[in-house]
């Protein structure tokens, strides 16, 4: 079950709760607990989630800087087999250079096309989780607000 979910059940527990005068509402207290419990359950998975997106980031720039090495190295090697004529040489060079230069403007593409989405997935991790973090203040101070009523 979601956050959103689980919050939404804990609004259905509030909004079922009896009214009584004076803005003041009596509701099920086990009820509110056992959703508040499945909330706690359930923040420790967005926390994975978001060291998954960490993880999956670091993968995916390994793998870009794997692309780039390897391409280097074959245009190093290619280079080193065209060395038979001083015309041959010069070309070889030129076509080695302008490999190496396109694989580093590739791999820094590469790179930055994966710190990008890296930082696209946690920044819309960190807002759901901030808003659900602020959903859970919210209840719970109006939590806070109506455990007097109950009482009285």
């Amino acid at each position: 079950m979601t956050l959103d979910e689980l919050l939404e059940q804990f609004d259905e527990v509030l909004d079922s709760g009896i009214k009584i005068p004076g803005r003041k509402t009596v509701v099920d207290i086990e009820k509110l607990r056992a959703v508040v419990d499945d909330i706690r359950l359930n923040i420790p998975s967005e926390i994975k989630q978001a060291r998954g997106i960490v993880a999956d980031r670091a993968d995916i720039i390994t793998t870009a800087k794997r692309e780039a090495d390897g391409i280097i190295r074959s245009a190093e090697e290619r280079a080193k087999s065209l060395v038979a004529q001083e015309e041959i040489v010069k070309l070889a060079q030129e076509k080695a250079a302008e490999i190496i230069s396109n694989a580093q403007s590739k791999s820094r593409e590469m790179r930055k096309a994966a710190q990008d989405f890296v930082d696209d997935i946690m920044r819309r991790a960190d807002e759901g989780i901030t808003a659900n973090l602020g959903e859970i203040r919210k209840t719970r101070a109006a939590l806070k607000q109506q455990i007097p009523t109950i009482k009285e």
